[in-house]
C-alpha cells in the first residue's frame, strides 16, 4: 500500500526500481537457461552414471513414491481418466444429436491435439518438477551447490543439465504410454460401457487419427519436458531463505511451468494447425 506522504516523483522511482529489478531477474533466468542448454555435452561426457540415475528416478521415482510405480504410473492415471471422460462426454454429447457413432473420432481428435499433452504436462509439472526443485534447493539452502563448486564439479552441468537430458529422455517413453492409456480408456467407456460397436468405433478412430498428429503431439510434449525442467531447476538452484525459501520456489516453479505448459499448447496448435487444421470431416 502505498505511503500517503510519498510524494508521486519517489512512487514512479520505486515502480522504475522494481521493473528494474525484474528486468534483472528475467535476464539472470535466460542465461541459466542458455547455460543449462550448452553444457549438455559436458554433462554427457562426464557425468553419464549420474544421467543414468536420474532417467531411472524421472521414470520411476524414488522413495514412497517408488512404490507405485513413480510416474509411470501417475502419468498413466491421469491419462486413462482423461481419455475414459472424454469417451463419456464426447458419447452423451453426440448422442443427444443422433450422431454417438462419431465418438471415436472424438478419442482420435482430442487426445492427440489437446488432452493428452496438457495433462501430461501438468503431470510433469506436479511429479518430475516439482521434485527437481525441491532437491535442488534443499541442496542450495543446505549450502551443498556450494561445496560443489568448492571442489571445483561445475554445479549447472553436473546438476541441471543432467536432469535436462534425462526429463528430454524419459518423456519418450512415459508419453507413449499417456496415448495409450488414453485410447484405451476412451475404446473401454464407449465400446464396454455404452454398448457402441467395437467395429464402429474403431472404424472412425482410425480414420481420423492423422499420423503427423501423433509426431507433432510428441514435438509438443518433449518441448513441455524442457520446458519444465529448465524453470523447475532454476527455482530449485536459485532458492534461498531456508526450508520456508525451498517451498516457495516449489509453488513459484509449479505456477509459472502451468502457464507455460498451455502457453506452448496454445502455441503449437496455432502454428500447427492454426492454417487449415489438417482436418476433413467427410461421410
Amino acid at each position: 500500500m502505498a505511503d500517503p506522504g510519498e510524494t508521486a516523483l519517489e512512487r514512479a522511482g520505486d515502480a522504475a526500481r522494481r521493473a528494474g529489478r525484474d528486468w534483472n531477474r528475467t535476464g539472470d533466468q535466460a542465461l541459466f537457461y542458455w547455460d543449462a542448454v550448452i553444457a549438455i555435452p559436458r554433462a554427457l561426457r562426464q557425468y553419464k552414471k549420474e544421467t543414468l540415475r536420474l532417467i531411472a528416478e524421472i521414470s520411476m521415482g524414488t522413495g514412497a513414491l517408488a512404490m507405485i510405480g513413480g510416474t509411470v504410473v501417475i502419468v498413466g492415471f491421469l491419462t486413462l481418466f482423461t481419455g475414459g471422460t472424454i469417451a463419456v462426454q464426447g458419447y452423451s454429447s453426440l448422442a443427444n444429436i443422433g450422431v454417438e457413432a462419431l465418438t471415436g473420432f472424438f478419442s482420435a481428435f482430442i487426445n492427440v491435439r489437446i488432452a493428452v499433452p496438457v495433462i501430461s504436462g501438468i503431470a510433469l509439472a506436479a511429479t518430475i518438477g516439482a521434485g527437481a526443485t525441491a532437491q535442488l534447493g534443499a541442496m542450495r539452502v543446505s549450502e551443498e551447490i556450494d561445496a560443489l563448486e568448492v571442489m571445483a564439479v561445475a554445479s549447472v552441468p553436473y546438476l541441471v543439465s543432467t536432469r535436462l537430458v534425462a526429463g528430454m529422455i524419459a518423456i519418450v517413453p512415459l508419453y507413449s504410454l499417456a496415448a495409450l492409456a488414453s485410447f484405451l480408456a476412451s475404446r473401454f467407456a464407449t465400446v464396454v460401457l455404452y454398448g457402441q460397436s467395437g467395429g464402429v468405433y474403431d472404424h472412425y478412430f482410425d480414420t481420423f487419427l492423422i499420423p503427423s498428429d501423433i509426431l507433432w503431439s510428441f514435438v509438443q510434449a518433449i518441448t513441455m519436458a524442457i520446458a519444465v525442467m529448465l524453470i523447475h531447476t532454476y527455482y530449485g538452484y536459485t532458492a534461498s531463505g531456508g526450508p520456508v525459501g525451498v517451498g516457495v520456489a516449489v509453488g513459484n516453479a509449479v505456477r509459472a511451468s502451468l502457464v507455460v505448459v498451455v502457453v506452448i499448447t496454445l502455441l503449437t496448435s496455432l502454428a500447427i494447425y492454426g492454417a487449415d487444421g489438417n482436418f476433413n470431416l467427410a461421410g
